[in-house]
């Protein structure tokens, strides 16, 4: 067996999940995991059909962007994961979707505003958008050079209360402690901006969310004072 079983078992639930929730279509998007103390992630090989996707297929790739493990190619994506995962030491996986509703705010390349809780459970403020890239980046390096941008776009803002972006004309990335955690922002980022643009449509002037309920939202359930849920004592039993 395997020293990476676990790991491509974990990137596999999460990139099959993707269409279970209605994130994708066709082959779009990917999912990928990461194992810092051996300094590679397991991801998606590009252009599989997730029905006929298996654990064995992920593909392990290094923080050199060298194929580890794996007969298949590693998604086209592959190196802005590999950017984002080494420029967010904090984050454990990488979701990238075209779903509807998200994209459509990247592909005008507008962040989507906070304009009520669900969006602030998960964010503190708005869900960014980045510049648009030039075309040397495009005609270069082009997916490398697109988590640049999203790097870029973070400055020094912690991405784990900004967990997720939207690429300028291209699609939403999301990550979180864990891929399964990435896996849930990236429903959510679809869900907020789908809301949002109904809120949009019913309200073209509404303000944004109040900064008191904003903190207290996203407060109750990130950083150390968090008080939702259930504590791993009561989770484990």
């Amino acid at each position: 067996m395997s020293v990476y079983t676990e790991l491509k078992r974990e990137a596999y639930e999460a990139n099959v999940s993707l269409p279970r929730h209605g994130l994708i279509n066709l082959t779009f998007g990917n999912a990928s995991a990461v194992d810092r103390a051996r300094g590679v992630f397991a991801i998606k090989p590009s252009g599989v059909d997730y029905t006929a996707m298996t654990v064995e297929d992920m593909v392990i790739v290094d923080f050199d962007g060298k194929r580890v493990e794996g007969t298949l190619n590693p998604s086209s994506d592959t190196p802005t994961h590999r950017r984002l995962l080494m420029a967010f030491e904090e984050i454990g996986g990488v979701v990238h979707t075209h779903s509807s509703h998200a994209t459509a705010f990247a592909q005008a390349g507008m962040p989507i505003p906070i304009f009520g809780t669900t969006h602030a459970d998960y964010f503190n403020g708005d869900i960014p958008v980045t510049r648009k890239m030039t075309a040397e980046e495009i005609g270069t390096a082009y997916e490398w050079e697109t988590g640049n941008v999203i790097v870029e776009c973070f400055g020094n803002a912690d991405p784990l209360d900004f967990p997720g972006v939207l690429v300028n004309r291209h699609a939403p990335f999301t990550w979180g402690k864990t891929v399964a955690k990435a896996v849930e922002v990236a429903v959510a980022v679809e869900c907020i901006a789908h809301m949002a643009m109904m809120s949009l449509q019913l309200a073209p002037k509404l303000p944004q969310i109040e900064p008191e309920l904003l903190a207290k939202h996203f407060k109750r359930k990130h950083g150390p004072g968090a008080y939702y849920g259930q504590s791993d004592s009561k989770t484990k039993s």
